[in-house]
């Protein structure tokens, strides 16, 4: 687990290859949430891969693991890190007693669809999100969970 500020702040530059539209700053402070928990994923001691978590249980879903963020660094895709740090994460939730990981994808994303699908994560509906006030466009995910 990443907590210190000093190892938020290496993990930025990862987070900023899935986040371009964010600052380092704006990274660290979202990483150090009480809430937010974020794994690294190590290769000779050198962090290439990232998975930011938070737990929740509302009353129309049961306690489960929200993937928020997964990233490898890009030099490093397609090696197996990536599956590496969602096994940890799943192993993480049963420990931490969640029912399921849950994460949402964009729609354009078909080729990281097939991933999870490909790791038995069920496509389970489509998430909607009000219309962003600042940039006037409307988002919408595909939501995908791992039971």
């Amino acid at each position: 687990m990443l907590e210190e500020e000093r190892e938020r702040q290496e993990a930025a530059p990862l987070l900023q290859q899935l986040w371009t539209d964010r600052d380092r700053d704006e990274i660290v402070a979202w990483t150090g949430e009480e809430e937010y928990h974020l794994f690294g994923g190590f290769a000779d001691d050198e962090l290439i891969g990232v998975a930011g978590v938070v737990i929740r249980e509302l009353l129309h879903h049961r306690r489960h693991a929200w993937l928020y963020d997964l990233v490898v660094d890009e030099p490093r895709r397609e090696e197996g890190y990536g599956t590496e740090l969602i096994q940890f994460i799943e192993q993480w939730a049963t420990e931490n007693d969640c029912e399921y990981v849950a994460l949402a994808s964009p729609l354009a994303k078909e080729e990281i669809h097939q991933y999870y699908e490909n790791r038995e994560y069920d496509r389970w509906g489509v998430r909607y999100r009000e219309r962003n006030l600042t940039r006037g466009c409307i988002y919408i995910h595909t939501g995908f969970s791992y039971v």
